[in-house]
């Protein structure tokens, strides 16, 4: 009478599988990790720029043109600190400055999270108002042909 071989699985088949699985789930560990740290990265280049989109704007409407030179500022945002490195400089055309805004977290201020650049124009002189654009004619001559009525 043959020798009947045992059903199952074997020791080594055993240790082998589960050395498959535990591969397996340290990949996909691997791979959540890299998603949140990505994740989190994403979140704070775009509060950054953000918050030096921001600043440009604020500069770009005040009263008065920035002044030549470097400052900075801090600034609350996101519930987070933030620290804006602001350098504006002379451009070759008389009516423009240019405007570099560095914004890094005050909790890493070696490192510059977004840097954001503009050129601003002087303020409006007082009482100048703003040109009114018509609306072009419905269904007339020219309408859609960038013709002003």
């Amino acid at each position: 009478m043959p020798r009947r071989r045992p059903e199952g699985f074997t020791l080594i088949e055993v240790m082998v599988a589960l050395v498959v699985a535990a591969l397996g789930m340290m990949a996909v560990h691997k791979m959540l990790n890299d998603y949140a740290v990505t994740a989190v990265e994403i979140e704070r280049r775009t509060l950054a720029s953000w918050i030096a989109t921001n600043k440009l704007t604020e500069l770009s409407i005040a009263p008065t043109w920035p002044a030549l030179g470097n400052s900075d500022e801090e600034v609350e945002f996101a519930s987070q600190q933030w620290r804006c490195d602001i350098e504006v400089s002379e451009t070759p055309v008389a009516n423009l400055r240019r405007v570099d805004v560095s914004v890094r977290l005050l909790s890493d201020p070696e490192r510059v999270v977004r840097k954001v650049s503009g050129l601003i124009e002087p303020p409006a002189p007082p009482g100048f108002l703003p040109p009114q654009w018509s609306a072009p004619p419905a269904g007339g001559d020219g309408a859609g042909r960038g013709e002003r009525g």
